[in-house]
């Protein structure tokens, strides 16, 4: 068994951010990935991706994007390729292709065993991300067996999905990969649920700029009500491929909209009448953070910024309430309805009701067992590339002071012992 102060499970941005900090500590650690470095990025992708955030967004502990298109987009290999620049640059202990299999408490520790070797570390942290699983609603089970059925995360490209194509699910990867397939020259009906929509560009900059300067982005999980909420929130009908793919565009380029999936059978699937109310509150959110910017830009006077630009207001008509995938001639449907937690290699008492890792800050309720990565996390932003930085700090600094603590316990032990002798 080899002996670790701290363990990291996963060398995407959130794990290689807290060993950066850790480095910085002398803080004996490793890090171990199951593929490569950044390995979701590299196979878990659809080839034509886009990073959501500006190339500018890409900063990490010590470390900021290098390269000569600050206000582009990266695709996903160029990201793997920064990320993995990045342990380069301090030298990260990344053991790849190194699987987890238990972590489970053994005495004063954690004891992990990988398919390569056993550990026992003082310290755990699961950075293993926000895409566990695969979410499939129970209508998946319902499908005929004659219809192809794939989960965002398995999507490549247009030739794999020859003919019609039904995408579940309108957040950031459903409203792209329908784009793509529409463009492809697919026909495309994408089932709407609950989404965030947003321009890609607001008074001369980014919408993201303005997030970031305005504080949206910074805003902590103490600053809403419904925690929960929060944090199952949709990600950002965004792309980074310089054209529009909100609702309107889909609609407007020929895609059929249709409310939520309720329910299949066979062939035959049936869909809420929802649409109306479902656009009608993406665009109330959509207004309430342009007030915010708006609001920003007043108390600062003003400051760099062009007219008043917001998209068009747009509410769908209703959609159908029953589709026919034979008759539509739809032979593929695409889930893009999110992931959900699964750590099954997790044997220590941490989970909530809902399968997900329950702490504050990233810190659990089990003495050296931390999490890094998590959808709002602490900020909005801590899932992002651009947000983890922060988290993984705070989480250093706490396995630090868990080392201090240690360290001040066992000289005052030794004291006592030759007190006493």
């Amino acid at each position: 068994m080899h002996a670790v102060e701290t363990l990291i499970v996963g060398a995407g941005q959130a794990g290689l951010a807290v060993s950066r900090c850790l480095t910085a500590q002398g803080a004996d650690h490793v890090v171990v990935e199951r593929g490569r470095i950044a390995e979701r990025w590299r196979s878990s992708r659809w080839e034509s991706l886009r990073l959501l955030t500006p190339n500018w967004m890409s900063r990490l502990p010590a470390w900021s994007y290098p390269g000569p298109d600050p206000d582009g987009y990266m695709t996903a290999p160029e990201l793997a390729g920064l990320l993995e620049d990045y342990a380069g640059s301090f030298t990260a202990p990344v053991h790849e292709n190194t699987t987890v299999e238990l972590v489970e408490t053994s005495g004063g520790g954690l004891r992990v065993i990988t398919d390569q070797r056993t550990w026992l570390a003082r310290n755990v942290v699961v950075a293993t991300g926000t895409e566990n699983r695969p979410y499939l609603p129970p209508a998946a089970s319902g499908i005929h067996p004659g219809i192809r059925q794939l989960t965002a995360s398995r999507y490549r490209g247009p030739d794999q999905v020859p003919g019609g194509v039904l995408v579940v699910g309108a957040s950031a990867s459903g409203v792209q990969i329908a784009d793509e397939l529409s463009r492809a020259g697919r026909p495309v009906v994408i089932s709407v649920g609950r989404h965030a929509r947003l321009p890609r560009h607001y008074r001369g900059h980014d919408i993201l700029w303005w997030m970031d300067r305005a504080g949206v982005l910074g805003q902590t999980i103490d600053q809403v009500h419904d925690t929960r909420s929060a944090r199952r929130a949709p990600s950002l009908q965004l792309s980074g491929r310089g054209r529009p793919i909100g609702l309107d565009a889909l609609a407007a380029g020929g895609v059929r909209l249709a409310g939520r999936l309720v329910a299949a059978d066979g062939p035959r699937l049936s869909f809420a009448d929802d649409l109306p109310a479902t656009t009608g509150g993406a665009q109330a959110r959509l207004d309430r953070v342009l007030r915010t910017i708006d609001g920003y830009l007043a108390r600062r006077g003003g400051e760099d910024a062009g007219p008043a630009d917001p998209p068009a207001p747009f509410t769908a008509p209703a959609g159908p309430v029953e589709l026919d995938l034979r008759r539509a001639g739809i032979g593929t449907v695409i889930w893009a309805t999110g992931y959900q937690p699964a750590y099954p290699w997790l044997r220590v008492p941490v989970l909530d009701r809902h399968g997900q890792i329950a702490h504050s800050r990233g810190v659990t309720s089990v003495p050296g067992l931390y999490v890094l990565g998590l959808k709002f996390q602490y900020r909005r932003n801590s899932s992002f590339v651009d947000g983890v930085a922060s988290d993984a700090r705070f989480v250093a600094a706490h396995v630090m002071m868990r080392r201090m603590t240690a360290r001040a316990l066992a000289a005052a032990d030794q004291d006592a012992r030759e007190l006493s002798a």
